[in-house]
């Protein structure tokens, strides 16, 4: 799913909480920043992600479309923090104090690490079962198990197997 698969009306709405972002930031550093371009990918269960040497921003666009209030209201600003405290501080912690001031005092918002959106529909799993009850395993561990990797249920212990 790449930009096509959005509406014209949901890239508008997301290019326009990009900029009252920076537009936020441009008033509160009292300089201009330069804008980042947007990619839409799906990145796993990330819902955004900034690349901070490349002034990117990747969003989630199945994540976008289930979520879209949440990603102009919390998501973005999120991302574009990150941007931010790169261009102020260069490398510190990616959620630390800098960041962290950032969402409070520039965005006005919850500084918070994670999201907490249902991945069910992005997440590719496959179903194994133990001796007491059924798992989802991730692709990358279904593969594991494939190449020869073993897991085993931590109630019970007994070897998981695909159903």
């Amino acid at each position: 799913m790449a930009t096509r698969d959005l509406s014209e009306q949901q890239q508008q709405e997301i290019h326009a909480a990009l900029t009252a972002c920076y537009d936020k930031a441009d008033d509160y550093f009292n300089r201009k920043f330069v804008r980042p371009h947007l990619s839409f990918r799906r990145s796993g269960k990330n819902a955004g992600t900034a690349f901070l040497q490349q002034n990117r921003i990747n969003l989630h666009p199945l994540l976008f479309k289930q979520n879209q209030q949440a990603f102009l209201e919390e998501v973005i600003p999120h991302e574009v923090s990150h941007l931010l405290v790169w261009t102020l501080f260069g490398r510190v912690k990616p959620h630390g104090n800098e960041w962290q001031s950032i969402m409070i005092e520039v965005f006005g918002c919850e500084a918070k690490t994670t999201h907490s959106f249902d991945i069910k529909a992005v997440t590719n799993t496959v179903a194994y079962s133990c001796d007491c009850s059924e798992h989802a395993l991730s692709m990358r561990r279904h593969k594991s198990i494939i190449t020869g990797t073993r897991y085993r249920c931590r109630k019970c212990n007994t070897e998981l197997s695909q159903n």
